[in-house]
């Protein structure tokens, strides 16, 4: 367990490090923050002197050290736009994006396991199809088309809920309803297909032949051995709600990392892109660990040789 969580960590290291890397040198490629702080009419002494300032004039590989010794410190740099530490800024924002992704997916928990449950035991039945052919609709359907949808639906034409904002429940219903339709289509088709092979294997056959009811069947054999699988791909679409909410979080004008970033791109304010990007990364890398640990501990079988 020691030799395969360190090999875990380690591996989660060295994904960390390139993530930042690479974000560092995309940034670097895609603009000179200098013509972005400076007005037009700004003097090559102050060109010069700005870029001393921020440390643009050290070789490539020399800013990229700093940055990363910044970043053990805690030091994410200054917002171009906010003229105030990114860290404040990415605290202030975190929080929202991380209630907004746990209201996703509950919502995605509560539709897709009961549907994907029903499917399975309603095989090539009319009701596995139509549940299904629903779920692949919410995995075709776009984000901020899903998003705009809505708004027109449920503010617009039936005025029930709040277009826009973080305020209470009725704030993160729609956006939260957008985030989940595509990882409870995912997790309700997943679902099925780990029931199927559950109730086809041959230690299911045999508990049925020997008269066991159909409630103990499955509450001791199928849905423990399914909950593993569900549990990993939940932990993964959660992952994928938390670093991908940027659009959605445009679209309703939730203050989450997602806009933060989003705008930040706009307004080439590259200290908060940087720092979205690794914060985001930093929080699916170490899902993703926390994953393989509790994957391994449930199944004891999991990177052994």
């Amino acid at each position: 367990m020691i030799l395969y969580l360190l090999n875990r960590l380690a591996h989660s290291v060295v994904v960390f490090l390139g993530v930042i890397v690479v974000t560092f040198l995309i940034a670097h490629v895609l603009g000179d923050p200098v013509n972005l702080l400076l007005p037009p009419e700004a003097t090559e002494q102050q060109r010069a002197y700005l870029i001393k300032d921020l440390g643009l004039d050290r070789p490539l590989h020399i800013q990229l050290l700093n940055y990363m010794a910044n970043l053990v410190r805690g030091n994410f740099g200054t917002s171009f736009r906010h003229n105030r530490p990114v860290l404040g800024l990415l605290i202030e924002r975190v929080p929202a994006s991380l209630e907004l992704a746990l209201f996703s997916i509950v919502v995605s928990l509560l539709i897709a396991i009961p549907l994907g449950m029903f499917s399975a035991f309603k095989r090539d039945t009319i009701y596995d199809r139509i549940g299904m052919t629903l779920a692949l609709f919410g995995q075709s359907f776009p984000g901020f088309w899903a998003g705009i949808m809505l708004i027109l639906l449920f503010t617009v034409k039936l005025k029930w809920l709040p277009p826009s904002g973080r305020g209470g429940i009725q704030h993160m219903i729609l956006p939260g309803m957008t985030l989940a339709m595509f990882c409870t289509a995912a997790i309700a088709r997943l679902t099925r297909s780990c029931f199927l092979d559950i109730l086809d294997a041959d230690y299911i056959r045999m508990a049925r032949l020997k008269g066991v009811p159909e409630m103990i069947v499955f509450a001791k054999h199928v849905f423990k051995n399914a909950f593993v699988t569900i549990f990993n791909i939940t932990a993964i679409q959660f992952g994928l709600i938390f670093g991908s909410a940027v659009v959605v979080e445009y679209i309703f004008a939730w203050p989450g990392l997602g806009r933060l970033s989003l705008e930040a791109v706009y307004n080439r304010d590259y200290p908060v892109v940087l720092a979205s990007i690794v914060t985001i990364s930093c929080a699916f890398v170490l899902l993703n660990l926390a994953v393989d640990v509790v994957y391994r501990i449930l199944d004891p079988r999991v990177g052994r040789n």
